[in-house]
């Protein structure tokens, strides 16, 4: 799985960066199984299938949700754009022309 490739040699690399690959890794494959699960849903004609893959999807999503609490508290930089970025109302490329105005960017 293209995923799971390193673009460089394990030994140079810090355990720390590996753990992180892992979890974005795990994080794509979460989101691309909630694909899945969505599409089958709206494309099956059996209601009780649908509801089976739609609760599937929700699982996903939570697993997903997991892998990015992780992130968040294991890497600075993820956390200070989850906080810029999540929970917010308004335009989100506002926001972004926003915190670049404020820093002077």
């Amino acid at each position: 799985m293209s995923s799971e490739a390193l673009h460089v040699q394990r030994d140079k690399l810090s355990r720390k960066t590996i753990e992180m690959h892992y979890a974005i890794a795990s994080l794509m494959e979460e989101f691309e199984a909630v694909d899945w699960y969505r599409q089958r849903a709206d494309d099956t004609q059996d209601s009780e299938l649908k509801a089976i893959l739609l609760h599937n999807a929700r699982e996903e999503l939570e697993h997903a949700s997991m892998i990015l609490e992780w992130m968040r508290r294991n890497d600075k930089d993820v956390g200070e754009q989850l906080k810029a970025y999540l929970f917010k109302s308004g335009s989100i490329a506002g926001h972004e022309e926003g915190a670049s105005d404020q820093h002077g960017l």
